[in-house]
């Protein structure tokens, strides 16, 4: 189907995908791996969305078995290796959606009743990282009630997590992460607010995380996993620790206290269209209120500065390309 393109999150990582530092893509392309848009025209076998609609692109392009590429964006499902199937994928679908309008393969999008009366689409482009942030708290269950740690929550995904969690019901969310200024800003979210600078010593960071029921890893690359066992040595009996971010370290789980304290430890890899449809709903009544996050906006008229405001922009804050 093709997409007049309202606003695109553009990552804060997205200058190290351009230089090639975050794994190889089919170039040329147009990059760009999620957007909010109004559907334009759409083929025949297309009914789930009709023209006029406004979608969320999530990018995700799933074709079975473990074989996922995002569209004109670094990540494979699966193993992450990618496979034959995934090349010959990322052949014919390898535009993003960077652009004025794009062409979206028709398992991408997903419609937001009621989205053609947001009053800030541009705004609006955060909800795809919000949804991952999503499917990952809700891979360890119900968060009413429960105590939740965001591991890397002054990033852009940590912070999408901490909206979440607050949102869902959590009686409490412990902010954790190395920047001073973004944890206090997280503080001001609410009184079921915690923070906790992270030190790098593995027990001190343990105690001031915990004790909780879930922990989210939301980091990115890191030179140890201290942090991240961190965040496991910090759950309660019966706590689970899902992963979402970027770490690229060996975790060494000790068997017998994961079997004894009876640990969750799960992977959770971008977002469901159920999950998709949840946060929207969350959003368009008001239970998740996005007024909170500071939105800076760009064109497609100088790429250069709009990378350089992105790769500065973290937290509670992100940048909206809006053709």
């Amino acid at each position: 189907m093709l997409v007049e393109v309202l606003a695109a999150h553009l990552p804060a990582y997205t200058k190290m995908v351009v230089t090639g530092n975050r794994g190889g893509l089919p170039v040329p392309l147009t990059l760009g791996p999620s957007c909010i848009a109004r559907v334009t025209d759409v083929a025949p076998d297309v009914f789930h969305v009709a023209p006029g609609d406004v979608v969320v692109d999530t990018s995700r392009l799933d074709a079975g078995d473990g074989d996922e590429i995002l569209v004109g964006w670094v990540g494979l499902g699966g193993t992450g290796t990618g496979s034959e199937r995934t090349d010959r994928m990322r052949t014919v679908w390898r535009d993003g959606v960077f652009a004025e309008r794009a062409l979206c393969a028709k398992e991408t999008l997903i419609k937001l009743p009621g989205a053609e009366t947001y009053p800030d689409p541009a705004r609006l482009s955060f909800l795809p990282w919000l949804c991952i942030a999503a499917s990952g708290l809700y891979a360890a269950g119900p968060l009413t009630g429960r105590d939740v740690a965001v591991i890397g929550a002054t990033g852009q995904l940590g912070g999408a997590a901490v909206l979440v969690a607050l949102a869902s019901g959590a009686a409490t969310v412990t902010a954790v992460g190395r920047n001073k200024a973004a944890l206090d800003r997280l503080a001001e979210l609410g009184p079921r607010v915690r923070t906790h600078q992270l030190t790098g010593d593995r027990a001190t960071d343990a105690a001031g995380i915990g004790p909780v029921d879930v922990a989210l890893d939301t980091l990115g690359a890191t030179p140890t996993a201290d942090a991240t066992m961190a965040a496991y040595d910090s759950l309660r009996r019966n706590g689970a620790l899902v992963l979402v971010g970027g770490v690229r370290q060996t975790l060494t789980i000790p068997y017998g206290d994961l079997m004894h304290r009876r640990l969750t430890l799960r992977g959770s890899w971008m977002s469901d269209d159920q999950t998709v449809t949840t946060v929207w709903n969350m959003i368009r009544s008001g239970l998740l209120d996005l007024s909170a996050v500071e939105l800076l906006t760009v064109g497609l008229d100088d790429p250069a500065t709009a990378l350089d405001l992105a790769e500065r922009t973290t937290g509670l804050a992100f940048v909206a390309l809006v053709p």
